[in-house]
């Protein structure tokens, strides 16, 4: 089984405001390379064995410093953007209730069958996401493999992995921390959650 310690990437500039960042690349804040920085910290106990991300840039120079502190190379991997949001993108709930409250109120009420209009279906990204993962878990079955990807994404991938009805991803996991710990055991179609948001600092040393 491989162990793999999900990381959403650290603070954006649209994190104020609390607007929908799907695949516009938005750059982190002060904030957000200062969670890198400590995820990088984290990682030189971690044991890790491969470093992978988004091709986003929020979530390259998360995982960078942790690649760097531990001597790895870091990988990128489409399958691990974030949804496409698509009118929704970069606007705050109150600008999408203002401009489309029907098609809103029922993505509040089932995200999945009602996602946002012109966006990525989430089941097609659940997918593509635990695709990678398989991938990943075929070739490095004892490894320790950080992913650094996004916060919807990883939360639809959590539901679709431990058989989660993909429409309660945000009842079920409400949110995930800006550069906290989520840790899997992962493997032959098989899924343990181990841990969830823990703070980067607060996780004692892996075990080699």
């Amino acid at each position: 089984m491989t162990h793999f310690i999900l990381v959403r990437h650290g603070e954006t500039v649209w994190h104020a405001e609390n607007r929908y960042a799907g695949r516009t690349d938005v750059p982190l804040t002060a904030l957000g390379r200062e969670q890198a920085a400590t995820l990088a910290t984290w990682a030189t106990t971690a044991h890790l064995t491969g470093i992978w991300s988004s091709p986003l840039s929020r979530a390259r120079l998360t995982a960078a410093p942790a690649a760097a502190a531990c001597g790895l190379t870091p990988h990128v991997d489409e399958r691990l953007y974030e949804l496409d949001f698509g009118r929704g993108e970069g606007l705050t709930r109150d600008e999408m209730r203002t401009r489309f409250p029907e098609r809103v109120a029922a993505f509040l009420a089932d995200p999945v069958a009602h996602h946002l209009p012109d966006g990525e279906h989430p089941r097609h990204a659940a997918e593509r996401a635990a695709d990678c993962l398989a991938d990943l878990a075929r070739a490095h079955p004892d490894g320790r493999i950080l992913v650094v990807a996004h916060s919807t994404l990883l939360r639809i991938l959590l539901c679709h992995l431990l058989g989660i009805p993909l429409a309660d991803y945000r009842r079920v996991f409400p949110r995930l921390h800006n550069g906290a710990l989520t840790e899997i055991r992962h493997g032959h179609g098989r899924t343990a959650l181990l841990s969830l948001n823990t703070p980067a600092l607060a996780q004692a040393p892996a075990l080699p």
